[in-house]
């Protein structure tokens, strides 16, 4: 073993030791030791901030943008009311969340289908209050598995094909994947959503605060062209339930009607009183097409400024509003603003919101041009809430949006245009039609994980290129010598999945495949049972937050620690190895 290769087999256990004990946040680490790296001579300094730059750091980030744009256009709420239902239990919302992201992973790259559902799985733990980290690693190895069935579903596959063809002079179709990732797939999605998830650390911690937990009194009118006109109110009890909300009333000609209201025609113009939290009344606007308080109001405010904001203020004795209406304090034409709720515990509202003689101790929803919520707070006379993200949704741009990404995917899967530059055009076009305000473009991305993936890389490709991984690869042949077959196959595998656990599972199935294939040559025998066992280990990076770019995409969201994957990750690698040996020597005998 060589100097070079010393100190980076020590530089890795350093980080991974300094990781799993958590003492300290795994960027700091990750960038502390691709520093110690470069001053010891292991990482050229040409090559020190190449990971920054590299096509699964530029991944990672432009999913969180992507995820954010689906959110904000309302195409995360389609999904969630057409697929998942916040009333289910853990494992049901697991298993079914497991079998959407495994389908959808197999026709298009896996990081793509976890940034289409992991928004939906952040919004549906937020309903039913629960922490997101309950659920966000199950749907992240399930979409893993997925991309095993497919050519396309996973660069580990892509590889594979073009590696056989340079070697043995065909490639691998479509489908060739099926037999064995299939198989492997649905083992491991059963272990997911039954066992492995209760494997997880429990947090207490569902990221829901008291100020979060407030309801508003608040009105949505039923526009010119809705498809509830003619309805009976109750007719949208099921989806009041669905999203939270409590269905209170209506207002009709400036009256409003409670109890005897259920079974009122609904008409244009008419405001439906409920009572929610801000993110269960946007997304039960959205989800029914609905408007503001005041349709007239609000096109002044969306047309005062670049998209909407919604904010929150308490009313202090002293604030200008306190004591009078939303409509007699020019609320509106002065600051081109809109009252939409107002949250006042323990008394009751009996007049329209904009109508309604504003009390101190009152907390107001506002709805305002983006940008100036601190102007409006401080004509107000009010103090801001902590600011808790709160946006409205763009639901008018929803299959916009759905559209630009399901081409942007289609596109990278059928090889007509690479990833990062697929997703990159995604966020571009996100940013041109404001679905994701410029303003915001940054604040989406999850700034650690990033350091912690572009130091790591350079790490990887210094071990490669010092000779570690050859020479872990020189040691695996000799170690194999006189096994069977199986038992070959296993220890292939184990060894990819290490390799795949450390580094990225590309530079693994670069390395491994070759390995493989003079195992095969060596014996005498097949080389597709031994490539097939190469594809399927270097997908199943489930041990760390780094082998694979999902893993790294819900480190941050799910609030994991380093040392938190291996508790699943463990017994599914060990359950992937048991199913997929005996399928491979099924489907492609030696």
């Amino acid at each position: 073993m060589t100097q070079d290769q010393t100190i980076l087999f020590a530089l890795f256990g350093g980080v991974f030791a300094l990781l799993l004990w958590g003492r300290y946040r795994y960027d700091i680490v990750a960038f502390g030791a691709l520093l110690v790296g470069v001053v010891l001579g292991v990482v050229p300094t040409e090559q020190a901030f190449s990971g920054f730059g590299h096509p699964a750091t530029i991944i990672v980030a432009l999913v969180l943008v992507v995820s954010a744009g689906l959110v904000r256009s309302g195409a995360v709420f389609l999904i969630t009311r057409t697929l998942v239902d916040s009333s289910r239990s853990l494992g049901a919302h697991i298993a079914i969340m497991g079998g959407i992201g495994g389908v959808l992973s197999g026709f298009m790259n896996n990081v793509a289908a976890l940034a289409l559902l992991m928004p939906v799985d952040v919004q549906t733990a937020r309903k039913a209050k629960r922490a997101p980290g309950s659920s966000l690693m199950p749907l992240s190895f399930a979409t893993i598995l997925g991309g095993m069935v497919t050519l396309i579903g996973t660069p580990p596959n892509i590889i594979i094909a073009g590696i056989r063809e340079d070697t043995l002079g065909t490639s691998y179709s479509m489908f060739d994947f099926a037999p064995v990732g299939a198989v492997t797939a649905f083992a491991g999605l059963v272990f997911v959503a039954l066992i492995g998830w209760r494997l997880i650390p429990a947090r207490d911690d569902t990221g829901l605060h008291a100020a979060e937990l407030a309801d508003y009194l608040a009105e949505l009118t039923i526009p010119e062209d809705s498809a509830h006109i003619g309805k009976r109110l109750a007719e949208l009890q099921q989806d009041a339930d669905s999203n939270d909300v409590a269905l209170l009333g209506l207002v009709r000609d400036g009256k409003r009607q409670y109890g005897r209201a259920r079974n009122t025609i609904l008409q244009a113009g008419d405001a439906l009183v409920i009572e929610a939290t801000p993110d269960a009344l946007d997304e039960f606007r959205s989800a029914l097409s609905l408007a503001f308080s005041d349709s007239k109001r609000e096109g002044k405010v969306r047309a005062a400024g670049d998209g909407l904001d919604m904010i929150e203020v308490v009313v202090p004795r002293d604030a200008r509003i306190a004591g009078r209406t939303a409509q007699s304090v020019g609320l509106n034409w002065r600051q081109r603003s809109v009252l939409m709720g107002i949250s006042r515990r323990g008394r009751q509202i009996r007049e329209q919101v904009r109508k309604t003689r504003i009390q101190p101790g009152d907390i107001l929803l506002l709805l305002v041009p983006r940008e100036t919520g601190g102007d409006v707070t401080d004509w107000l006379g009010c103090l801001p809430l902590a600011d808790r993200g709160l946006s409205v949704t763009q639901d008018r741009k929803t299959w916009v949006a759905i559209g630009v990404f399901a081409a942007a995917v289609a596109a990278a899967s059928f090889g007509l245009i690479y990833l990062p530059i697929a997703l990159g055009l995604v966020v571009m076009v996100y940013v041109l039609t404001r679905i994701v305000p410029a303003t915001e473009l940054y604040t989406h991305i999850e700034w650690p994980v990033v350091v912690l993936l572009g130091s790591m890389i350079p790490l990887g490709a210094a071990l490669e290129e010092a000779g570690g991984t050859a020479l872990i690869a020189s040691a695996l042949v000799g170690l194999t010598e006189g096994l069977p077959a199986w038992a070959i196959l296993t220890v292939l595998m184990v060894v990819t999945m290490t390799l795949s656990d450390v580094l990225n599972n590309t530079a693994t199935t670069i390395v491994a495949a070759p390995v493989g294939i003079q195992m095969a040559q060596s014996l005498n025998v097949s080389a597709d049972p031994f490539l097939m066992a190469v594809a399927v280990a270097a997908s199943s990076a489930f041990l760390t937050p780094i082998g694979h770019k999902n893993n790294t995409l819900i480190l941050g969201p799910g609030g994991y620690a380093f040392g938190d994957y291996w508790r699943m990750g463990l017994p599914l690698e060990i359950i992937v190895v048991a199913v997929s040996v005996p399928a491979i020597l099924v489907s492609w005998p030696l």
